[in-house]
């Protein structure tokens, strides 16, 4: 079944020659027989099977669908090989843009490692956005051996083991009109566009999927994009923290010590915790422009998904204010988003005795607790005090198999959350 394909909303039962079927058809038309309970979850797991049958192009007809409905539709619709059309019954000027930026995080998430190096992800991030607004839009790339010049260590260190160099890219929306005007928000994203581990050497089977710890990087650059095409009219920063996480006699190692910017020496005790390593980067550079709100986006722990599964993204904050803002615009576009503890004293949960901290503690997956230490070694970097600091551990982000409400490979849950948090800022 290729051609197109006609999608309703039906409050009734399946026919009886159809079981209990949550989606049936007749001719050209599937039905989605809506039942009690979760209506969006329902929609999107009829996605699914509707994609299962080997269609590829809908037309969702019919005024019950209402835009969080059809959104939650596209969320199920298609493949990560063929992600499939969309007609949308209505409010195509709001779904349309939402889709596009969607896509487009998908595509970078999904592609191949050996296609994605750092300088291409920074290029095309740049390239795109730039593309939206050229007149308000400015970057610039700091790569290789500058980094290390520049003092960004993390970056460097993380990404020095590979051949393709590391690349912190800073890119500046002003749509103001005032060279001088202050930064309302600064996104920060983990672009480890490959993690081996390091030294600390993930297995065969935990490293398949490895070509998703960019996800971070593409889901603040897609919330930047859907905000722009939506009239954000703030200025925004993004800091993209990009590298590959590889084995290689230039490879850091163990038992290292990273002096930062801010003074905060940190000794290496885990190579497969390198996200929050080039993070720390990110963070003081947004601290160093002023920035109003920080939020910083990565695929950062297990620890997070196994708190939460997949459903929903980890919420930390030492700003009560700004986490309750981040739970009310989750909410308002119906993405799962979880606070999980965070105390001053996660600080202090990787002691060092050689340096100011650890990078995670030298046990398996970092211990119990592991995602609101790795929060509170971020904390480190996030400020003093780090009032509207949002640090988004992307448990969600990215499907390892098909799980009934998404396909194999990236989700874009979180990217509707940022960008309305930018448009509220």
């Amino acid at each position: 079944m290729t051609d197109r394909i006609i999608v309703v909303l039906d409050n009734q039962p399946a026919p009886a020659a159809w079981g209990n079927a949550k989606v049936s058809f007749q001719g050209n038309t599937a039905r989605i027989h809506l039942g009690e309970g979760d209506l969006y979850r329902q929609v999107q797991a009829a996605a699914r099977q509707i994609t299962a049958q080997g269609i590829q192009s809908v037309t969702l007809q019919g005024e019950e669908w209402d835009p969080v409905l059809q959104w939650r539709f596209a969320c199920g619709f298609g493949t990560a090989k063929v992600p499939g059309e969309i007609e949308w019954a209505s409010h195509a000027d709001q779904l349309e843009p939402q889709r596009d930026a969607q896509l487009w995080l998908k595509d970078l998430t999904n592609a191949t490692p050996e296609a994605l190096s750092p300088e291409v992800l920074a290029d095309e991030v740049a390239e795109r956005l730039s593309g939206l607004a050229p007149d308000h839009i400015t970057s610039r790339r700091i790569v290789g051996d500058a980094l290390l010049a520049a003092g960004w260590v993390g970056v460097h260190g993380v990404g020095r083991g590979s051949e393709r160099p590391p690349v912190l890219l800073e890119l500046d929306y002003n749509p103001t009109g005032q060279h001088d005007a202050p930064v309302s928000v600064a996104l920060v994203g983990k672009g480890i566009t490959f993690d081996s581990g390091g030294y600390s050497i993930k297995p065969s089977a935990g490293m398949v999927a490895m070509k998703c710890d960019m996800g971070g990087a593409a889901t603040v650059a897609a919330a930047l994009k859907l905000a722009i095409r939506r009239g954000l009219d703030k200025r925004v920063k993004l800091y993209l923290c990009c590298a590959e996480n590889l084995i290689s006699g230039h490879a850091y190692k163990l038992g290292d010590i990273l002096h930062y910017k801010n003074g905060t020496s940190v000794e290496i005790v885990n190579t497969d915790a390198e996200g929050r390593l080039v993070l720390a980067d990110g963070l003081i550079a947004a601290n160093e422009s002023g920035a109003e709100r920080i939020i910083d986006a990565a695929t950062l722990t297990g620890a997070a998904a196994v708190a939460l599964g997949d459903d929903y993204n980890a919420l930390f904050s030492l700003d009560d204010e700004a986490a309750e803002d981040a739970l009310d615009a989750a909410a308002e576009v119906d993405e799962g988003l979880w606070r999980l503890p965070l105390e001053p004293f996660h600080a202090d949960k990787c002691p060092s005795p050689f340096a100011d901290t650890a990078n995670s503690r030298a046990v398996k997956g970092g211990g119990t607790g592991g995602a609101s230490n790795a929060a509170g070694f971020l904390s480190r970097f996030a400020g003093t005090p780090p009032k509207g600091w949002l640090h988004f551990d992307l448990a969600g982000s990215y499907a390892d198999s098909d799980n009934g409400q998404h396909a194999t490979g990236a989700t874009g849950m979180g990217m509707l959350t940022i960008a309305n948090l930018l448009l509220k800022a």
